[in-house]
């Protein structure tokens, strides 16, 4: 993982103290979902080797694949150049991320 525990200090979370996490397919590269994360899910993605999140309507953490089985698999995760946006790059257990049953949440193309 390119992120370590030190780096979270660097990173600029919102006043809610979230950060957007793009979710990306380390095999085929496509994009997957995104979804935020706060300090204490971000800690537990790089403790435990699986996405974890923060759900905005629930509030509460959101280990991804705990009722699916669609487990994501951290492989790295990198932050932009203004420490804002995170990027997962990860092994989707299953092969589905959204919850609508399609393999990645950007299935709607706009016209």
């Amino acid at each position: 993982m390119q992120i370590t525990k030190k780096e979270i200090e660097k990173l600029k979370f919102d006043s809610r103290g979230l950060i957007p996490a793009i979710v990306q397919d380390a095999d085929t590269k496509q994009v997957l979902m995104m979804a935020y994360m706060n300090k204490e899910s971000l800690e537990k993605t790089l403790e435990e080797g699986k996405a974890c999140y923060w759900s905005r309507s629930r509030k509460e953490l959101w280990l991804k694949g705990e009722t699916s089985g669609h487990y994501q698999i951290i492989k790295e995760i990198y932050y932009d150049c203004d420490a804002d946006t995170l990027l997962l790059i990860i092994d989707q257990v299953g092969g589905i991320a959204c919850h609508t049953g399609e393999v990645s949440c950007f299935h709607h193309r706009l016209k």
